[in-house]
């Protein structure tokens, strides 16, 4: 999975954890693990512009997409095996996300990482256009979130641990040589 993110915002984040949150949701889509994506972060002035061109909306947006390939999630069983291909672009406007995420009561981080499942999941064709299909496209990316969570807590508490045995190691290690002496 090439995942390539390009931060032209002025903002500093964490671009690993968006790497990280948009390779966990590929994977569970079951996209095929060769695919391409691309995630640029702009500033709101470079947002409004091109939510103005592509979607004829004044001002700027969180989030937009722009899919390459049709690809669909797990794709169809009858068809042969997919191939690598180019999922498209994530636009994100970290300046937007951070007002959208203190007017909900979280941090900038988690609002990334939202709207980076969502980016993803345009890309996989879903919307959010009528009720039924805004139910299971947020309900999914609820899903996705919480479970890429899950996991992140998982890996620091394997981390953690890891640590702390290293650290006893060392410790009986010294001890072992104390007694040599």
């Amino acid at each position: 999975m090439s995942i390539e993110v390009s931060n032209e915002s002025g903002i500093d984040v964490s671009e690993a954890e968006l790497i990280s949150v948009a390779r966990f949701v590929i994977a569970q889509m079951q996209v095929n693990p060769a695919a391409e994506l691309s995630m640029v972060l702009l500033d709101t002035a470079a947002m409004a512009d091109l939510h103005m061109r592509w979607m004829d909306l004044p001002g700027p947006t969180d989030v937009m997409s722009f899919p390459m390939d049709e690809l669909e999630p797990g794709g169809r069983p009858d068809a042969a095996e997919p191939g690598p291909a180019v999922l498209g672009d994530i636009v994100l406007c970290p300046q937007f996300a951070a007002e959208q995420a203190a007017a909900a009561g979280h941090d900038l981080e988690h609002e990334l990482a939202m709207l980076t499942v969502h980016g993803v999941l345009h890309l996989l064709g879903y919307d959010h256009a009528e009720p039924d299909e805004e139910k299971e496209m947020f309900d999914l990316q609820r899903r996705l979130l919480e479970d890429w969570y899950a996991g992140q807590a998982e890996l620091y508490h394997k981390t953690r641990q890891s640590e702390r045995d290293r650290h006893l190691l060392d410790n009986t290690s010294r001890f072992l040589h104390s007694d040599e002496s």
